[in-house]
């Protein structure tokens, strides 16, 4: 997409949320998560996050950090940019056999050039079985470079990632994990995730009972996906086209997708998720369920998530 086109997409997505918040009272934490690819790779990047902090925005990236250099995290600085999130999947040689060579230590320098304009920064680690046992590792190495946050996200085996398919996590690893995890207490160091997965294991005895999305999964409730040439995706990694910004109203995308209706309703899923209590505010991952349904030969957004060890 062109800038001007951008700036099109910026101007459209405001003024939807301002007649919604006139029309419904519905109160929104507007922002724009910038992704690729590499966002740097774009010679006018700084002109969209520009236009897009113009509009009242609040702006988040996610980088390999390798193409900041210190007038690159100036500029992001004056931008008053929320967070940048560098994707870091281990110590140095767990990096590197999936990053490639020499990326852990430019990552790095990234980083530093971030913190040292005083840019929130987020590690974060993709886990699969190739890094999952290295996560205190992590932990030290994200208290040792002064970050403020520590994320992790499971492996989506779609894309260049579907050959990592054989690497998901086995749900009782995942579990496993997990529990080391949230019982980790690090002074200055916040370790966060969007995984719904986790988020109801933290509310083990609660239950929501209803039919409502509240919470959880992203996909088809807080937002969605604009990709380089305009196609629209309930998110960044679920694979399925539900419009083009170029010739589609958002608006009409939003309220009238068949895919966003069957995201937002119970009766549409599968296997586990389909009768779990929890559904209303988790809904597994809908990127993960579908990825590893396709991998199955089934292309089933509404499967169950794979992964999910949570007990009824």
């Amino acid at each position: 997409m062109s800038l001007s086109e951008i700036k099109e997409v910026v101007n459209e997505v405001s003024e939807t949320l301002k007649e919604w918040k006139e029309e419904y009272g519905i109160k929104f934490s507007p922002s724009f998560n910038i992704t690729g690819g590499e966002p740097f790779l774009r010679h006018d990047i700084f002109e969209i996050l520009k236009e897009i902090r113009s509009r009242g925005f609040d702006i988040y990236l996610l980088s390999n950090g390798i193409l900041i250099d210190k007038e690159r995290a100036k500029i992001l600085s004056d931008l008053a940019v929320r967070g940048v999130q560098v994707s870091m999947e281990g110590p140095e040689e767990v990096h590197e056999t999936i990053r490639g060579k020499s990326s852990f230590s430019s990552a790095l320098k990234g980083v530093q050039h971030l913190l040292d304009e005083g840019v929130t920064v987020t590690l974060n680690v993709t886990l699969s079985d190739i890094n999952a046992d290295y996560f205190m590792e992590m932990v030290e190495l994200s208290s040792s470079t002064g970050v403020q946050r520590l994320g992790f996200s499971r492996l989506v085996p779609s894309g260049r990632g579907k050959s990592l398919l054989p690497n998901m996590l086995r749900k009782e690893k995942v579990k496993e994990l997990y529990e080391t995890i949230i019982s980790l207490k690090i002074d200055g160091l916040d370790i966060v995730t969007g995984d719904p997965v986790l988020s109801q294991m933290l509310s083990m005895n609660k239950k929501d009972a209803g039919s409502i999305p509240v919470g959880g999964c992203a996909a088809g409730l807080s937002g969605v996906t604009i990709l380089q040439d305009g196609t629209i995706t309930p998110c960044r990694r679920l694979d399925i086209p539900i419009g083009n910004i170029r010739k589609d109203s958002l608006r009409e995308v939003w309220a009238a997708s068949e895919v966003l209706l069957k995201l937002r309703d119970k009766k549409s899923y599968k296997g586990r998720c389909s009768s779990c209590s929890k559904w209303a505010s988790c809904r597994g991952c809908r990127a993960i369920a579908y990825a590893y349904s396709c991998s199955k030969g089934e292309d089933d957004f509404l499967s169950e998530d794979p992964q999910c060890f949570i007990e009824e």
